[in-house]
């Protein structure tokens, strides 16, 4: 059968993408977003046939949701071969105001247990299978915290820490976890940032990096590689020095800044 590959937030940025190139290379799509009008207009428009595609309206940061989506997709389309957990915020957070530790909560809901509520529906079937590759999408802001960056940095060292347990749990099982970390790429979350972003990528140009990783079985990559060794360089640096280099670095906008 046709393999299958579900993704979240697909209904842009790097979803989007990601969408697009498994469709170009023959896969069939579960694409789920909380947008479904938008990303099945999307979908149209890339005449992608009814066939080979199919859009599931649900928040990663409700379980239900996801939960309920997964049998969904297992009914309609069968048990994904990929599973990536892509769905994503960006805010920039000032903790030391109460108003933004809700924003916070959020970030971690949708980025962290957002990524646990995707895969999750999916391990015990992919293990009874004894195949499948689950997917989750950490960044290289998880690799150091960054100065007015402290929801989406945490957020994304907890994908990290939390794919490479999965990764060790599912070791024997047949079932590969891989955890992708972009750089800085052309999307919508990062399209208000105001600052430098060195290696800035198109999100086509990630897609098919990234899906070679995944079809590599690499359990961790960093896209571009440029940007592994500047986070492996930044991982060395001693606290004093790393903390006078970022020093007054520009802040991720709040929400109310936005």
């Amino acid at each position: 059968m046709t393999p299958l590959v579900l993704i979240t937030g697909a209904s842009s940025g790097i979803g989007q993408a990601l969408a697009l190139h498994y469709a170009r290379q023959g896969y069939r799509l579960a694409l789920v977003a909380r947008r479904s009008e938008a990303l099945q207009s999307w979908l149209d428009a890339q005449s992608i046939p009814g066939d080979k595609q199919a859009v599931y309206r649900a928040d990663v940061a409700d379980v239900r949701q996801m939960a309920d989506m997964a049998q969904a997709c297992i009914a309609q389309q069968g048990l994904p071969d990929v599973v990536i957990a892509n769905a994503g915020i960006s805010i920039g957070v000032d903790t030391s105001v109460p108003e933004d530790l809700a924003v916070m909560a959020r970030v971690l809901a949708t980025n962290v247990m957002g990524v646990a509520a995707t895969l999750g529906p999916f391990i015990a079937p992919m293990v009874a299978r004894g195949t499948g590759t689950l997917v989750g999408m950490g960044s290289v802001a998880g690799i150091r915290g960054l100065p007015g960056h402290g929801a989406y940095c945490a957020s994304k060292a907890a994908v990290i820490s939390y794919c490479e347990s999965l990764r060790g749990e599912l070791r024997p099982s047949g079932v590969k976890v891989v955890t992708l970390c972009p750089g800085y790429i052309a999307t919508p979350l990062t399209q208000n940032n105001q600052y430098t972003m060195p290696f800035l990528m198109p999100p086509e140009v990630f897609a098919h990096k990234a899906a070679q990783a995944i079809a590599a079985g690499c359990s961790y990559r960093v896209i571009p590689w440029q940007m592994g060794v500047v986070a492996k360089l930044l991982r060395l640096l001693p606290n004093a020095l790393f903390d006078r280099l970022f020093a007054g670095r520009p802040r991720k906008p709040r929400v109310t800044d936005t």
